[in-house]
């Protein structure tokens, strides 16, 4: 017996202890500890300390500045002389130079095991001294992110104007010559200076030669989020908008309120010569943990969900329905959403009964029955000019500039308007949602079209609300953030009701194309990111594509990709690929055989069972030595449970590449615990290995085909 066997045979002696050390592993790791963060104060300097990470934020001369970002022992990380924020208050700049006096300062917590601190500061000079502003600072168990918030305080008598925030605002070490700017979901390298957009929740700084960096986070929802760095040759900004942009971020506070801006959060990184690692390592751990998503709230969730859009469009009614109900719930589906066309006008949303002569809860029992549970499409925000709620309450409703009822998903349309979250629209479309809701019990919606900008215009002033008499904003730069943060309410509102509902919030909504962010996820489950209609091999492709491209910056089970069919002859490849994200799949699967139908069952029941041992839909992260999906290459993700090391998924896809071979590494395991790994669906047995072993040594993988792809689960024996 050689040494390798030797040890194996050992180790599976032990099996059953390994298997007793994982669950208590688990235990300690869901305890509701909160982790040790300290806060000290020392005169006008403030420190807070998780052991981790490190900032100290002095109080000195009337000005507010952090002097100190530490990873360990490593304080190189900001240099000196930065302002702590800045804003504009009724046209003029503030910043942490002041002048500020010192008010309070207290200890804090969030529900998501945060501590910190809270500091309340008061202006000292001319409209400053009506203004008080509140600054808070979080830190979580074990992990290098600082998040931080600004609350503002009108304690004067005339209403002010809050503009160009930034939240975070701190000086670099290191200049842009020998520094990567990781953009677009911290995805591209570019070099300074650089002013980010809506595609920015996560900005990496990354100091080439100090082999470390820093994350930029911003929390801020769609098109109203900036992230900046080295605009001036050595800042780096987190916060909202400014004025002259498009979509500039206004807040106007009437005497007496109170208003809190989007959290920002950092997260600093050291000794690695790839900016990717802290993406999917404590970024993707503070995000699946503490940041309040709702998919880790939620305690079943889908992996196989089936739409009608494509290639059905509008035209459905109940015989067809029920039609491909029966073929869908033959292959596994899960959830099954009927999409647009149901209804006899946008705006009052009542059931079309030509369409569906018995209503719509006859067919949600119907595919109920077949052990799926029912969805529906509807639109948040588009009213038809016909429509009894248009007609009624015209007020309701998107002002362009002149004052006219804008639609502002095609401005062209003239049949279509635009309903604002700022009016009564929101409790008209609430009550509607939550009567389907109480009516069909519905596990899905999926929330459709413009509120705030189209994805499809480019006119930017064909955006946001004109109205100067609508009850929440008093123009349309406060419209922004207004209808963001009401549609936001709108989710929170339903969830209430239905706990378990998944929502799933197209791009379309959000404000522009395949556009998926913090904010987001917060508040919804998922984001329909974009219609991809190409057959395989493009099509997959694709998916697989714009999954590496939003994750491990997004938390990929959110990533709702359609429009791939069931009856493309390539759909089996269609299905591995969409396993990296939320497997949701369209066209008509009464054309597949009873054979292909039981295939596709085969698939859903194994990642049903992946789902219930790993929980793998709360995990994703990039293979190592496979990059971004793209044309005579291979590439691969994986979906292991880095808490409880349990295993999970890994995915290797080969897209046209000239080798037919590769070999694989899966690190995130135990390294003296035996796994298996086992190809799917059917379970059979490739080779045990140890977690070290599967990271020195690796799995071979061989794809024949030029385009194929292979799914493994790796488990702990």
């Amino acid at each position: 017996m050689n040494v390798k066997r030797f040890f194996i045979k050992i180790t599976q002696t032990n099996r059953y202890i390994l298997k007793i050390q994982c669950v208590l592993l688990l235990l300690i790791l869901t305890l509701p500890c909160q982790g040790k963060s300290v806060v000290k104060w020392d005169g006008d300097t403030l420190t807070i300390d998780n052991d981790v990470v490190r900032r100290t934020v002095v109080f000195s001369g009337n000005s507010v500045s952090t002097t100190e970002l530490a990873l360990g022992s490593d304080p190189g990380f900001i240099g000196s002389g930065a302002d702590e924020f800045y804003f504009e208050l009724n046209e003029k700049g503030v910043a942490g130079s002041g002048p500020w006096q010192l008010v309070k300062q207290e200890s804090v917590q969030d529900e998501n095991m945060g501590q910190g601190a809270a500091v309340t500061i008061r202006g000292l000079e001319n409209e400053l001294e009506n203004l008080e502003v509140t600054i808070t600072y979080l830190l979580y168990p074990g992990l290098p992110v600082i998040r931080k918030n600004i609350a503002f305080l009108n304690r004067g008598k005339d209403d002010i104007k809050i503009e160009s925030l930034d939240v975070e605002y701190f000086k670099l070490r290191r200049g842009d010559t020998h520094s990567w700017i990781m953009t677009n979901y911290a995805r591209q390298r570019r070099l300074g200076p650089y002013v980010g957009n809506w595609n920015d929740p996560a900005v990496i700084v990354h100091d080439i030669r100090g082999r470390k960096g820093i994350v930029l986070g911003n929390e801020a929802p769609g098109v109203i989020k900036r992230t900046s760095a080295y605009v001036d040759g050595s800042s780096a900004t987190i916060g909202l908008t400014h004025t002259g942009q498009d979509y500039a971020f206004r807040k106007w506070l009437k005497p007496g309120e109170e208003w809190k801006s989007p959290w920002v959060f950092i997260a600093l990184y050291s000794d690695t010569d790839d900016p990717f690692s802290v993406m999917n390592g404590p970024v993707n751990d503070f995000v699946r943990k503490h940041m309040g998503i709702r998919l880790a709230k939620k305690q079943e969730k889908p992996v196989f969900v089936y739409n009608t859009w494509n290639p059905f469009r509008t035209n459905v009614n109940e015989e067809l329905v029920k039609e491909l109900a029966r073929a869908a719930a033959a292959c596994g589906v899960e959830e099954f959403i009927i999409d647009d066309g149901w209804q006899t006008n946008r705006g009052d949303w009542e059931i079309d009964t030509q369409k569906f002569p018995n209503g719509l809860k006859p067919v949600f029992d119907y595919i109920r029955s077949l052990g799926m549970k029912p969805g529906l499409w509807i639109s948040l925000t588009t009213a038809d000019t016909i429509s009894r709620v248009y007609q009624q309450h015209p007020e309701w409703f998107v002002q362009d500039k002149n004052g006219d009822p804008e639609n502002l998903h095609g401005a062209y349309t003239q049949e279509y308007v635009t309903g604002c979250f700022a009016t009564g629209w929101y409790d008209h479309i609430k009550k509607i949602l939550l009567d389907l809701i109480r009516e069909h019990g519905l596990a899905y919606f999926k929330l459709d079209l413009t509120i705030v900008t189209s994805a499809y215009i480019y006119d930017r002033e064909v955006s946001g609300c004109y109205a100067k008499d609508h009850p929440l904003h008093r123009d349309r730069n406060e419209s922004f953030l207004v209808i963001y943060r009401r549609c936001m309410d709108l989710f929170d509102d339903l969830h209430k009701t239905a706990p378990e509902l998944f929502i799933d919030c197209t791009f379309e909504t959000w404000g522009t194309l395949q556009l998926v962010d913090y904010a987001l996820v917060k508040h919804a489950e998922g984001d329909w990111l974009v219609n991809v209609e190409q057959p395989v091999p493009l099509g997959s492709s694709r998916i697989r594509n714009l999954a590496w491209w939003r994750s491990p910056a997004m938390p990929a089970a959110s990533l709702v990709i359609g429009n791939l069919t069931l009856d493309d002859p390539g759909s089996e490849l269609s299905f591995k690929s969409l396993a990296g994200t939320l497997p949701i799949m369209l066209g008509d699967p009464r054309k597949l055989s009873e054979e292909k139908q039981s295939r596709l069952k085969q698939w859903a029941d194994w990642l049903r069972d992946m789902q219930k041992k790993h929980d793998y839909m709360m995990y994703r992260q990039d293979l190592p030595g496979f990059g971004e999906p793209l044309e005579n290459q291979w590439d691969g993700w994986m979906r292991i449970n880095t808490d409880t090391k349990s295993g999970g998924l890994v995915g290797v896809f080969r897209q046209g590449g000239i080798e037919n071979s590769r070999i694989v590494t899966i690190p995130g395991l135990l390294p003296d615990a035996v796994y298996s790994v086992k190809k799917g669906p059917g379970g059979d047995e490739i080779l045990e290995s140890t977690g070290r072993a599967l990271v020195e040594k690796g799995l071979p993988v061989q794809l024949n085909e030029k385009y194929d792809g292979i799914l493994f689960e790796v488990t702990l024996e």
